[in-house]
């Protein structure tokens, strides 16, 4: 049982893995994480219970004047009579089934799963023995993420845990600013300690900075979650990119890869922006995406919701199209999708989420040999529609029927149809050679198939390119062709 930092460094140090980035950018992505291309994200917490706005809620409760604050003063009274602890004893989960969740995660065509263990906002969910405030000893009485564990990975999904804790030094700091119950006594071991001013977000060297007690406190709850639940995938937000986490957060690298080692276990470490250096883990992109090919394995991450990541009474749903649509741009660029999913305070999964889960996974099943395992081809796609790059960049795309994208599998190549309308359809990139003047690649193409229903009445093989006429289309999600060579 690790308990203080020198046991975290003799675990280092008995390692392949130190706390050098030279070291860690050593380490490989596994294999498993490559072909899988498709994962679910679900955050579920405290801040599910009052239900308003997004995650941010108990921040936001505390910012006088804002949406929030009149929301909970209106519903629940004053800040110094119903906090945001105060919702714990709502926070029962009598309809929270485990097995229930793998299942329609499972039934969606996901082959990992990441599950978030301590938010923001400082609640656990998940036994501890650093901290009293978590799901286990409060509100639920049940170590949630065991739970889940054990239920996903019985349905052969791979677990992965999500800690957002470093935002934790500032998240409930506004409340001290006027009488509520965080008050300005905060001490280690309290729930809102330590609720330091909050600096401008995207500082990262502003100051107060992180003190030494409380990156301590973050690298043992991240090395509790690691010891404790064995997760396969460990997930960072945004803020452990400021400068003070760094010698901690490669002491917390080099250790969560070193006890993997040791249990022949293959594990994936998340983050974004520059928290890490290049090639010491997985590069994340939230709510946006890439706009080519990258030669290194990544990942989007967006919400099934566009207004918020965890279940509320206003949920802006993204639909079925535009979530194939995405999964099929980032893997074609090498990428893969982590999708989240936000259950009830009560533990349910909202009904519109269950039902999207089970018709990507029944394209999945149709397509699933173009994704699974499949690798980019020499170009993305082709097409007129012009995609944005880089971090909150999502927007709804309106592809065209001239919008294709590429990966390669199983001896042959895949060609997704973005927009399926009409029945005749024109792949520039497929054209045939033209020895003369060094034009394609391509000297012969001798079969293309339609998966699923759609039936292909000719194809021709041109200087122009493949072209393909369909007897019929009754599909409104992208289509799949396979292209196979001599």
């Amino acid at each position: 049982m690790i308990k203080t930092i020198d046991d975290v460094k003799k675990v280092i140090k008995q390692g392949p893995y130190k706390d050098t980035w030279e070291s860690l950018q050593t380490k490989k992505s596994p294999e498993w994480f490559k072909t899988s291309k498709f994962g679910i994200f679900i955050h579920w917490g405290l801040y599910s219970i009052p239900a308003f706005n997004n995650e941010w809620y108990p921040r936001n409760m505390y910012i006088e004047n804002s949406e929030e604050f009149l929301y909970h003063v209106k519903t629940y009274g004053k800040h110094k009579d119903f906090g945001y602890k105060d919702f714990i004893p709502l926070f029962k989960a009598e309809k929270f089934d485990a097995d229930f969740w793998a299942k329609t995660i499972k039934e969606s065509g996901a082959k990992y799963t990441l599950t978030v263990a301590e938010h923001h906002d400082g609640f656990q969910m998940y036994k501890s023995n650093i901290s009293k405030w978590n799901t286990y000893e409060m509100g639920p009485k049940k170590d949630i993420l065991k739970m889940l564990k054990d239920s996903f990975e019985k349905a052969n999904l791979k677990f992965g845990a999500s800690s957002h804790r470093a935002e934790h030094w500032f998240f409930l700091s506004h409340g001290r600013k006027f009488e509520s119950d965080i008050g300005n006594n905060l001490e280690k071991g309290d729930f809102y300690w330590p609720s330091e001013p909050e600096q401008h977000n995207y500082d990262f060297s502003s100051k107060p900075q992180p003190n030494k007690e409380f990156l301590e406190d973050w690298l043992l709850r991240t090395i509790e979650i690691i010891d404790n639940y064995n997760p396969s995938i460990l997930y960072f937000d945004w803020w452990v990119q400021h400068e003070a986490f760094k010698p901690y957060l490669k002491m917390l690298a080099a250790y969560y890869y070193n006890v993997a080692e040791m249990n022949n276990q293959e594990v994936v470490l998340c983050y974004k922006h520059d928290a890490m250096i290049f090639g010491s883990g997985i590069m994340e992109i939230e709510r946006g995406k890439f706009a080519t090919i990258k030669h290194f394995p990544w990942q989007t991450e967006t919400s099934i919701a566009n207004n918020s990541w965890c279940y509320t009474n206003n949920l802006d749903y993204k639909s079925t199209y535009e979530i194939i649509t995405l999964l099929i741009d980032v893997l074609s660029k090498n990428g893969n999708l982590l999708l989240n999913i936000g259950p009830k305070g009560n533990g349910e999964i909202p009904e519109y989420e269950i039902n999207t889960l089970k018709e990507i996974g029944k394209w999945l099943k149709i397509n699933g040999e173009a994704i699974y395992n499949s690798k980019p081809y020499l170009v993305f796609g082709e097409g007129d529609t012009v995609e944005k790059e880089g971090m909150f960049s999502e927007q709804k795309v309106k592809y065209t029927n001239k919008d294709f994208r590429f990966t390669v599998n199983n001896g042959s190549i895949y060609v997704f149809v973005l927009n399926p309308t009409g029945l005749k359809y024109t792949i520039k990139s497929l054209r045939k050679a033209d020895q003369e003047n060094h034009n394609g690649l391509f000297s012969k193409i001798t079969k293309v198939k339609a998966l699923g229903e759609s039936k292909i009445k000719h194809f021709s093989h041109e200087n122009d390119g493949l072209i393909i006429e369909l007897e019929n289309n009754n599909s409104n999600l992208p289509i799949v062709f396979k292209v196979e060579l001599m």
